[in-house]
């Protein structure tokens, strides 16, 4: 779906390309061919570009993607049939919000489903609007109202795209670093707030969601275009299923004789075959081929991944070094292709080399007042290594200071008590968000600030770390807390207050608003609050600052450059 392969076909005869022609324009429903006469003989050349079919798995994911019958909202008024249509629909879902004007509902008349935070072109042809990598358009996602009075996400929503790369290290998702798989953030999702269902719910909302793929009776619109009836699909054995939509051995399940566990994770394993396949566009080689700057390195001849056994940063300054010693670059100019989706030149030149070069450059802490001065040191890729742009770990780099000292004045972050580790251990309902165990936990330091309501606010991998209720990632969180052993899970939890889940960079041009927060509207805006929050590094004034922050020198004729390398990542996602 979302990796473009490019086919060469050679055909040797006139037979051979009769057949060709026949059996790949009746099952593969090609773009166009084009054929060549070499040397007045019968031999022909094609090339043909195509996107390929997803495979049945991916597809049956999309559905459940969509599949707005899970919410509680939905629970609440079916009356006992799974196939009602509504009577009215969740009236969170009437508009889509934007930071402006609010556009038409696209799920307007029904319940909450994956795709209401994970938007792809359902705005594609409006003004302000445009295509989304799988978010949506404002700061926090309005989510059902329930009576623990939560009208919003905590965070903003994040991009799905490239969100289950696979990595060396440790898989962490979620800003906070709460699940380990794709499979289990689906399951929690499905059952959790944003579906509607409170922290006490988790029980009814999977005995809802098997009794709707059991009795899904295959009318609905998502089952006249994904196949059928859920249970007929699921079990995978009937033989008048089409071949799209003919589950592999692996991921079929008799829903009659299955538990409402194990439909759970049945289906919450299809959604994550969807989301593991939304990557950015990967050539053969699995090199990322999208972006000019993906075409820049490739007009040069410039490696576009690491090397075996090469880390992702050591690849970064070895690429800034091939950079410097370019002697006679070869831009990217508007003949070599064009945007669809962004409204931006399809370009890379000197101002996007010399923005890579910064975004690249590292330095050893403390900089010096000359450094300082002089700028240039993004420092960017300590973070943000390529080609991923994102090292899948957990910094503080002072957005939620930034948050909540907006609310209540600066220094105000540095001032609130935060409980250590013995403290929040005797009374998690106190300070912890609410879990399965814990529905009455009232999550002060998971929250969204409100002048209201001082002392709240949002610690990210303080929430995570070292909660009993959430064992999964505890191990590898603490590798990665613990960078000089050995360590007491008291101290690392200290070290880990604010601290979230690094983004990836490419295509930001269809994901703003930008950090945890949303409170970043252009690129522009984030560049400067790096370099600000660089700035009060250096002067100690930043509560628990990740190291890497101190050595940014970033100054105002440097975000220019910056900024058009950024854009240069953008691509036609779709």
């Amino acid at each position: 779906m979302n990796i473009r392969l490019i086919k060469l076909i050679t055909c040797f005869s006139l037979l051979v390309l009769f057949f060709s022609i026949v059996s790949f324009s009746s099952t593969n429903n090609i773009d166009s061919t084009k054929a060549n006469t070499i040397n007045n003989n019968l031999t022909f050349s094609f090339l043909q570009e195509e996107e390929e079919s997803d495979p049945p798995e991916i597809v049956i994911g999309e559905r459940l993607f969509l599949e707005t019958r899970f919410a509680h909202f939905f629970f609440a008024n079916f009356q006992g049939d799974v196939n009602k249509v509504l009577d009215s629909g969740d009236p969170i879902l009437e508009f889509t919000e934007t930071l402006g004007e609010p556009l038409p509902g696209i799920f307007a008349g029904q319940s909450i489903n994956c795709r209401t935070c994970h938007m792809v072109d359902e705005f594609a042809d409006t003004e302000m609007a445009g295509n989304r990598s799988y978010s949506d358009f404002v700061r926090r996602t309005l989510v059902p109202v329930r009576q623990d009075n939560k009208p919003r996400t905590v965070r903003n929503s994040q991009p799905l795209v490239n969100s289950a790369l696979a990595r060396k290290e440790a898989f962490f998702l979620h800003f906070d670093g709460e699940f380990t798989s794709t499979e289990d953030l689906i399951a929690a999702t499905f059952t959790g707030r944003n579906f509607g269902w409170l922290a006490n719910e988790k029980s009814i909302a999977t005995t809802h969601i098997a009794n709707v793929i059991r009795n899904d009776n295959g009318n609905g619109d998502l089952a006249q275009e994904f196949g059928g009836a859920y249970k007929v699909i699921l079990k995978g054995t009937d033989p008048n299923i089409p071949a799209e939509f003919l589950l592999p051995r692996e991921f079929r399940i008799d829903v009659d004789k299955a538990n409402d566990k194990q439909i759970l994770n049945a289906i919450s394993k299809l959604v994550a075959a969807y989301v593991n396949s939304l990557l950015f566009i990967q050539d053969e080689a699995s090199e990322f081929d999208g972006s000019p700057y993906d075409l820049f390195l490739k007009k040069n001849n410039l490696p576009r991944k690491p090397a075996q056994n090469e880390t992702a940063l050591a690849y970064s300054q070895r690429l800034l070094q091939l950079l410097n010693n370019l002697a006679n670059p070869q831009f990217v100019s508007s003949e070599d292709g064009e945007f669809t989706t962004h409204d931006q030149d399809f370009v890379f030149g000197t101002d996007e080399l010399e923005g890579l070069k910064i975004f690249l450059t590292q330095a050893n802490a403390p900089l010096s007042p000359t450094q300082i001065a002089n700028g240039k040191i993004g420092n960017c890729a300590a973070c943000h290594p390529a080609p991923n742009f994102t090292d899948f770990i957990f910094h503080n780099t002072g957005e939620t200071q930034e948050e909540y000292d907006a609310i209540f004045g600066d220094g105000a972050f540095a001032r609130i008590s935060i409980p250590d580790l013995k403290t929040r251990k005797a009374n998690f309902d106190a300070f912890l968000p609410p879990t399965e165990n814990h529905p009455n936990a009232q999550g002060p330091f998971q929250d969204i600030p409100d002048q209201s309501r001082p002392g709240r606010t949002d610690l990210g991998l303080w929430n995570t770390f070292a909660n009993p209720d959430i064992p999964k990632p505890q191990k590898a969180l603490r590798k990665i807390l613990c960078d000089n052993p050995p360590c007491k899970k008291a101290d690392l939890l200290t070290k880990s207050i604010a601290r979230f889940k690094t983004p990836g960079l490419r295509d930001l041009g269809h994901s703003a608003p930008y950090f945890h927060t949303g409170r970043k509207e252009t690129l522009t805006d984030v560049l400067s609050f790096y370099a600000k929050f660089g700035d009060l590094s250096r002067k100690n004034l930043v509560r628990n600052a990740a190291p890497e922050l101190s050595v940014i020198a970033l100054n105002p004729e440097d975000l220019h450059l910056v900024l058009s390398f950024l854009k240069s990542l953008n691509e036609d996602y779709e």
